[in-house]
């Protein structure tokens, strides 16, 4: 299968050359979710970020490749590569209230990019937006088009940004820890949202989490990072019986279990830590040679 999203060999340093992402390469495939996974810090959002090219100006791409249906964006002028980026891929964000301006209503929120971006007319970006929220189970979106975000849950806030997200029918979504500011019951409501909203629109999502939990539910495919580096790479099915590399078997060691909620609870070991931080010297000291 051709991947839609092809990212090789992509390092981002901080300015003064310190490594935040080291010699990633991964695909997303049309119609499949490429879930990444690692504690906090390990980089994860900051890949999303390349691809939308939002990244800190602190940071700077510095090698590697980003394929997006076939083009390399790296290679584009910043106005072709900004105008391709938000022609065909979109982002779920973590934080609801953070990602809606709250002295706006929902309706103009949704229909600006449309309108500002894509160049839809007005009326036409409105009946999208209508569409999506019925689409993503909001009750009288009319209305709810003339709120404001305060006045609104958490799940609702979330859906409207997947609402938004899926609006142009982008090839791609980023969906960067949408479930992470929510309860749990909500959560697997957004995240069946999600799936759902997935599969019927054939979209390749990358989905970014620290939580194996949700990646076995959405997930088809998954990179483990740390410290920026990829350190396995694997097929859903395969990672969960049988993770080839200590520090992915590590990680669902300490991944709490249902049934035994406590005594599941295994920290990563030093010795484990030890080794991937050695592994990840080691390939510091062969990019400078």
């Amino acid at each position: 299968m051709t991947a839609y999203l092809s990212i090789r060999n992509l390092t981002v340093t901080l300015t003064g050359g310190t490594p935040i992402l080291r010699n990633v390469s991964l695909d997303v495939v049309a119609g499949q979710v490429h879930g990444l996974v690692g504690e906090s810090g390990a980089g994860k959002s900051m890949i999303g970020k390349a691809v939308l090219g939002t990244l800190p100006r602190a940071l700077t791409i510095s090698t590697g490749e980003i394929w997006l249906d076939g083009v390399n964006i790296l290679t584009l002028k910043p106005s072709q590569r900004r105008q391709r980026i938000g022609a065909i891929a979109a982002l779920i964000p973590q934080d609801p209230l953070t990602a809606l301006n709250p002295s706006k209503r929902i309706g103009p929120q949704i229909t600006r990019r449309l309108v500002d971006i894509l160049g839809w007319s007005k009326q036409v970006a409105t009946a999208r937006a209508l569409e999506l929220l019925a689409e993503v189970q909001i009750p009288d979106p009319v209305r709810v088009m003339r709120t404001y975000p305060h006045e609104l849950s958490g799940g609702m806030r979330q859906r409207i940004l997947i609402a938004s997200a899926f609006a142009a029918e982008p090839k791609l979504i980023i969906a960067d820890e949408p479930t992470t500011a929510l309860d749990v019951t909500v959560q697997k409501q957004i995240l069946r949202l999600i799936s759902d909203m997935q599969t019927r629109h054939n979209t390749a999502l990358l989905f970014v989490t620290h939580d194996l939990g949700v990646v076995s539910k959405v997930c088809d495919t998954l990179s483990v990072l740390y410290a920026g580096k990829v350190v396995e790479d694997a097929r859903m099915h395969r990672f969960f019986m049988r993770p080839i590399h200590p520090y992915s078997a590590a990680l669902l060691a300490a991944t709490p279990t249902y049934t035994d909620p406590t005594g599941s609870l295994t920290p990563v070991s030093p010795k484990v830590i030890k080794a991937v931080e050695q592994e990840i010297q080691e390939h510091d000291v062969r990019a400078r040679q």
